[in-house]
């Protein structure tokens, strides 16, 4: 468990593909202090764990799975990563409940400055929109951020100077793509209304015309 307030941006150093895992290596500092292998770690916002850990570095392997629905099938040596260690018991709750369960890929179309902060427009999938809730948290490459407002296709996000100088977005760019993870409270919501709204739906089609 996470809570998206991103301690470190690491560095890829090193990524080699075998048949069944891709292995990347990534030098960090900060959050190696207590890292040891099968520890988990939020890698722009996937849960992965660690297999090696040395003084300056330490190495996940990813699989066919995680390639197939993340980012992270992208990566390559050079590209700047947000890094999380689990919350423990006693830490303080900064952010907001972070998985590291990846539900989908989004797509920067916008990222300038208005005013004092950075707008931050990402387009998204048609089957992602009752996920996507005004003023809701949303984790996006594992950064714990607030929806500032929503179109069809399209949420932004207000980026003040702290999250901006002290994770990647500072170099991120128009048609980047990005890993999104939604509440985990609007998912469990959604689940549970879910068989009532089409109950209502087979009882009053004219009332309520959409569908799932």
């Amino acid at each position: 468990m996470f809570t998206g307030i991103i301690e470190e941006v690491g560095k890829i150093v090193e990524v080699k593909d075998t048949d069944d895992f891709r292995s990347v290596r990534i030098d960090a500092r900060k959050v190696l202090d207590e890292m040891q292998p099968g520890t988990s770690i939020a890698t722009n916002g996937v849960c992965v764990t660690a297999r090696t850990v040395d003084e300056s570095s330490f190495t996940v392997d990813l699989s066919r799975e995680t390639l197939n629905r993340t980012t992270l099938a992208n990566i390559s040596v050079g590209a700047l990563v947000n890094l999380e260690r689990p919350m423990t018991a006693n830490s303080r709750f900064g952010g907001h409940i972070v998985q590291g369960h990846v539900d989908g890929i989004g797509q920067i179309s916008r990222f300038d400055r208005t005013a004092d902060n950075w707008m931050l427009e990402i387009g998204y999938g048609t089957e992602m929109p009752s996920r996507v809730v005004w003023k809701g948290s949303i984790a996006i490459d594992g950064i714990s951020l607030t929806i500032a407002a929503i179109e069809k296709h399209s949420f932004s996000i207000a980026i003040i100077p702290q999250t901006l100088e002290n994770t990647n977005l500072l170099y991120a760019q128009p048609g980047q793509k990005v890993n999104l993870e939604f509440d985990i409270l609007a998912k469990y919501l959604e689940k549970l209304v879910e068989p009532y709204l089409k109950q209502l739906q087979e009882s009053f089609p004219d009332l309520l015309p959409f569908s799932k």
